[in-house]
């Protein structure tokens, strides 16, 4: 039998209690909740929230125990991410928390110009990952999502209105719970991913890289240092209070994980790839890790669904990792709200636009994050050369470099549009100052935007719920259509007054 989660405000910090939320939506009997997402981080967390708010019941199961830390790996937040942030109202207080950085150096060659990006947020933020999980949990509970820390799934089975989850907690208690979807979002190891039997192909791209969370002595003179020479490569970044995040690798010391790494080791690879290693000291956190680059085949399985490293992983240079998650679960939050709600005519199909417009934007980082690795990494002098090339030519050739920090910044990322559609169709919509306000604004209701000229008459397609409207505040007679993730769903230049 399928068991409730408690409603009871309980410890959240103690491992498998339920954290209760500030209201909770009526459930169709038979179900536990609508959705249940399996892991507590920011992929999740968006979900949650997003779903939460759309009034779908959401249970977040975290096998952690409820408790903040001050380490982590992810630390950049980028400009499309800022943007979808800013689409929940959260990304002026986070761009707060952390350190702008306008500009990237290279290899000492190449220097990319963050300010041209075209977004209320051109640079990247810097700031570490637990504070972005603060905001969204803060507001996934407060829209209503359950959360139960401590508490693992085991496994799982669907059938073709349901999934059953089966749980277990800390203390070995065992709970099974009938839900509508399911999504995973328990990183590399996903256990959902595995329940579903889909394979996680690729390769280990790099072993033995070092991450430490360090105080410094010389402030680097760039706000973001990045270097390879020789045999290694290093990264410092900081954190905006006092302390700095530095990454690196070492082709000589190639061991394994679980190799004890210390502060001189982490000296000893700055030295080497910088040329330095800022007086490093008081390190509060020191971790040896490998990256792998790799992809599910698919991300749905029937009603269950993957997000984040769950789907995809790939090494952390570019800093995508944590912002491809996060913009997975901005596509799909939509529409399995819309699914759950019955507020699409065609809900299969719907959700299945899901994996057909993420997973090739996966695979695309997963290309552009090894070619930024692979220079690093570059050792012979016809790699060293290729990489003075790549570096020249995308300091000196405007449209490369739009490209490349298009991709990186999630700026100019596209989904594929229907043949015959206007060219507008599937591009990000940028912050559009309309007659109601800033389109990022009106996007926080969660719904559809329609913008078009006062006294116009779009025929624009029918959209799932209610459609705001909205007016340009100049004559311009194009219409659009604007999803809830901020991509444009349909376009038309010829519309005409009533």
């Amino acid at each position: 039998m399928a068991g409730t989660p408690s409603t009871g405000s309980t410890d959240s910090r103690r491992p498998g209690t339920t954290t209760a939320p500030a209201h909770r939506p009526t459930m169709e009997p038979g179900f536990d909740t609508d959705v249940i997402v399996v892991g507590a981080g920011p992929t999740g967390l968006l979900l949650a929230g997003d779903l939460a708010s759309a009034g779908v019941g959401v249970t977040v199961l975290e096998r952690r125990p409820h408790e903040t830390s001050n380490i982590t790996r992810a630390f950049g937040v980028h400009a499309r991410t800022l943007e979808l942030l800013d689409a929940r109202g959260l990304a002026d207080e986070l761009v707060k928390k952390g350190t702008e950085i306008t500009g990237l150096r290279l290899f000492r060659r190449l220097s990319l110009d963050l300010s041209r990006l075209p977004s209320r947020f051109p640079f990247l933020l810097i700031t570490p990952q637990y504070e972005v999980e603060k905001l969204l949990e803060r507001r996934a509970l407060t829209a209503g999502a359950v959360f139960r820390h401590g508490t693992e799934l085991t496994g799982l089975d669907q059938s073709g209105d349901s999934v059953t989850v089966r749980l277990q907690d800390a203390s070995g208690t065992r709970t099974t719970l009938r839900v509508r979807y399911a999504v995973g979002t328990d990183g590399v190891r996903s256990t959902v991913r595995k329940a579903i039997g889909l394979p996680f192909p690729g390769v280990s791209v790099i072993k033995s890289i070092v991450l430490a969370d360090v105080k410094l002595t010389d402030e680097p003179a760039d706000l973001l240092t990045v270097n390879g020479a020789g045999d290694a490569f290093a990264f410092v970044a900081p954190f905006g209070d006092g302390w700095y995040r530095v990454m690196g690798w070492n082709r000589s010391r190639q061991v394994p994980d679980s190799e004890p790494v210390d502060l001189d080791e982490v000296r000893e690879i700055a030295r080497r790839a910088l040329g330095t290693d800022f007086g490093m000291h008081d390190a509060r956190w020191i971790s040896r890790f490998h990256s792998d680059e790799r992809q599910a085949p698919s991300y749905r399985k029937g009603r269950v669904f993957l997000a984040g490293d769950a789907a995809h992983v790939h090494s952390p240079a570019g800093g995508q990792g944590m912002n491809t998650g996060m913009q997975d679960a901005a596509n799909l939050s939509w529409k399995l709200a819309s699914a759950v709600q019955g507020r699409t005519a065609d809900p299969e199909g719907l959700l299945d636009t899901y994996e057909s417009e993420r997973h090739p934007v996966g695979a695309a980082v997963l290309r552009s994050s090894g070619a930024i690795v692979r220079l690093a990494m570059a050792h012979t002098p016809l790699q060293r050369a290729c990489r003075s090339l790549a570096a020249r030519l995308l300091s000196s050739v405007h449209p490369a470099a739009a490209k490349a920090l298009g991709m990186i910044s999630g700026i100019g990322i596209s989904y594929g549009r229907p043949r015959g559609s206007h060219r507008l169709t599937g591009r990000r919509a940028p912050d559009l100052r309309l007659a109601e306000g800033r389109l990022y604004e009106l996007l926080r209701e969660g719904r559809f935007v329609l913008v078009g000229p006062f006294g116009g008459a779009p025929d624009a397609p029918a959209a799932p719920g209610r459609v705001i409207e909205a007016h340009w505040t100049t004559d311009r007679r194009t219409a659009l259509l604007v999803r809830p993730d901020g991509y444009i769903a349909w376009a038309c230049d010829h519309t005409t007054p009533r």
